[in-house]
Parts: structure tokens; C-alpha cells; sequence
């Protein structure tokens, strides 16, 4: 099939977009973490802002790829994500988002893509797909740990890391105040989230 005739060239596109805008929108989740005193949050929400830009990276090399020649506008219609409340249920809505985009969108956009014949394109939404999950398990540890008030508690031992010293505490909760450089646990690396499934 002609790429430029294709849906997967609309699909690229779309999915471009939606990458543009989540990065955008843990951007902000990120500075509202930090008005809340929650710089480990933040630096959570920098990281996976930075993975989506990348995958949009992705989405737009596919296209530059792809085409016969440069696109002056390439017509999408879609819906885009818009919410802005407390930090726990940004970080819902941003869990269903990633959910939304690992189980539905981005496997029916490879499906397409495989069916008109591009199978590296099919592949880089199979793996879009999976960092996807790995953000919404991410995600929805931390919303329901917000929740129950337990961010900063494991049922096992952890090596709990503040982040600005880089002290770490090996115990079921982390340290309140970090006794090396005395930054709260707003600073503590949250590195177990999303390594169990959810």
C-alpha cells in the first residue's frame, strides 16, 4: 500500500500528537508536584515526560521515513485529554490514559499498520504499547498509594534513597527526615513503583 494513502500514515500522526501533548501534561503534573512539596513525584513525572517525547520522536521519524515527500499538514481527527485537579486524580486520569493507550489504541494502530503492510511500523506501536503499560502500572501504584497514604511504606524491606543526598534506609517505611542531609521524604526515590503487577 502507498503510505501517503494510508491510515497508518493518519494513525502516526495521531499518535505524534498524543505523545506531544502527554509530555506536555506530566510537565505540568510535575510543577503542580512540586507546589505540593513532592520533588520525587515530580522527578517520576520528568522521566515519563521525557519517554513520551521520545515516543513522539519515534512517531515523527516513522513519518519523515515514510512519505515521498514533506508533509505540509497531515488532517487528524481525534480527541485529546484535558484535566486539571488535585495531584491524585491527575495521576488517575493519567493511569487511565496509559491504560487507554497499551490496550486499546496503540494495538489496534499495529494491527492496521500490519494489515497495510507495514510490519516495522506495526512493531514500534507493539512496543509504544509496552512502555505504555509499564507508565500505567506505574501510575496506578502511585495514585493508590497516594490514596491509602502509604507512598512512602512496602510490605518488604526497601532500600529507601533520598534523592538529594543519595542516603538510603533499608526498612518496610522510609525515613521521614533524611538523616544525612535533612530534606523530607518528599526527596525519596521512588523506584519500586510499578515492579509488581498491577
Amino acid at each position: 500500500m502507498n503510505f501517503d494513502e494510508s491510515q497508518t500514515k493518519t494513525n502516526l500522526a495521531r499518535a505524534f500528537a498524543g505523545e506531544c501533548q502527554a509530555g506536555a501534561r506530566y510537565q505540568f503534573i510535575a510543577q503542580k508536584a512540586v507546589q505540593e512539596g513532592k520533588k520525587n513525584i515530580q522527578m517520576l513525572f520528568k522521566t515519563l515526560a521525557k519517554n513520551e517525547m521520545a515516543h513522539a520522536k519515534t512517531f515523527w521519524d516513522l513519518i519523515a521515513k515514510n512519505t515521498t515527500e514533506p508533509q505540509e499538514n497531515i488532517e487528524i481527527k481525534a480527541g485529546y485529554p484535558f484535566q486539571d485537579s488535585e495531584l491524585p486524580e491527575m495521576i488517575k486520569f493519567a493511569s487511565n490514559n496509559e491504560k487507554s493507550e497499551n490496550t486499546t489504541i496503540y494495538p489496534s494502530f499495529s494491527k492496521i499498520a500490519e494489515d497495510e503492510g507495514f510490519k516495522e511500523i506495526a512493531e514500534k506501536f507493539k512496543l509504544v504499547a509496552l512502555v505504555e503499560n509499564d507508565h500505567f502500572m506505574i501510575l496506578d501504584e502511585l495514585y493508590n498509594k497516594l490514596k491509602s497514604k502509604d507512598l512512602y511504606k512496602n510490605p518488604t524491606d526497601y532500600n529507601w534513597k533520598c534523592g538529594h543526598c543519595g542516603h538510603t534506609h533499608l526498612g518496610k517505611q522510609s525515613f521521614e527526615i533524611c538523616p544525612l542531609c535533612n530534606m523530607d521524604n518528599g526527596h525519596v526515590e521512588l523506584t519500586y513503583l510499578g515492579r509488581k503487577k498491577c
